[in-house]
């Protein structure tokens, strides 16, 4: 039987996993990243769940066919509920929106912070959920960008709060939340593709305003909200000066 494949999202999510960690995959859909993980013996032991029964079932399914019944455990629970501190090393949540994610790591906050490290992909409010995590004390480590079908997805390997508090500028702060500390400080070549495309379309629609004649209420506030979200833009771009990606974040 061959290995399973993975997208090149999902790929990149789980290969962020340290080897040889205790893996809780919270959300593992049909269990194709718990999959991957034990196969490519990057985990010894993956518990695979998910808040609903029939991806669960179809996750325990396709475990069972690929004989890996000794090394990935299935359970039902919502959130982090059922799980157990000590259970794992490392958290993998990805597959939701940045404001789930906030309410089930602060839901359970005691087992959130329990883990060695973990690795997190929100689908959306990456900016508000980066806000969140700095706030918690959370740390990232390093992060990746993968563009697959014409969408962008970010992903990050956070370390649990610690002691001690890291002083940061405020406007630093927005734009690391806004992209992301790491994939700033690396070039990431992918987020250095998601800028352009955003300065580009911050530019159609200041262009598109200007034509129809600014005034004042609504569009004049429009332009202005575009013509920040443009000047942060070009701000990230000119961090992220043309060259090879680096190694390490300086976070």
């Amino acid at each position: 039987m061959k290995p399973i494949t993975l997208s090149a999202r999902m790929k990149a999510l789980a290969d962020m996993v340290t080897a040889g960690s205790r893996v809780c995959d919270l959300g593992c859909d049909h269990g194709f990243v718990s999959i991957y993980l034990a196969e490519q013996e990057i985990s010894p032991h993956v518990l695979a769940m998910d808040v609903r029964r029939g991806p669960l079932d179809a996750a325990a399914a396709h475990i069972a066919g690929r004989g890996l019944e000794d090394r990935i455990e299935t359970r039902l629970s919502n959130g982090l509920h059922n799980y157990e501190i000590g259970e794992a090393d490392t958290l993998i949540c990805a597959g939701m929106g940045g404001r789930l994610m906030t309410f089930i790591l602060s839901d359970d906050s005691r087992k959130a912070a329990s883990f060695r490290e973990l690795i997190l992909q929100p689908q959306s409010q990456a900016e508000q959920f980066r806000a969140w995590l700095r706030g918690q004390g959370y740390r990232i480590a390093e992060e990746n960008m993968i563009e697959e079908e014409g969408k962008f997805y970010p992903m990050m390997r956070v370390l649990p709060p610690a002691a001690g508090e890291v002083s940061v500028d405020d406007e630093l702060c927005k734009l690391q939340d806004r992209y992301g500390p790491c994939l700033l400080a690396t070039h990431n070549k992918v987020l250095r593709r998601y800028l352009q495309r955003d300065e580009a379309q911050y530019r159609q629609i200041l262009e598109s305003l200007e034509e129809q004649g600014l005034g004042g209420g609504r569009r004049r506030a429009r332009y202005e909200e575009v013509s920040a979200l443009l000047e942060d833009c070009r701000r990230a771009l000119e961090m992220m000066t043309p060259g090879e990606e680096r190694r390490g974040c300086a976070w």
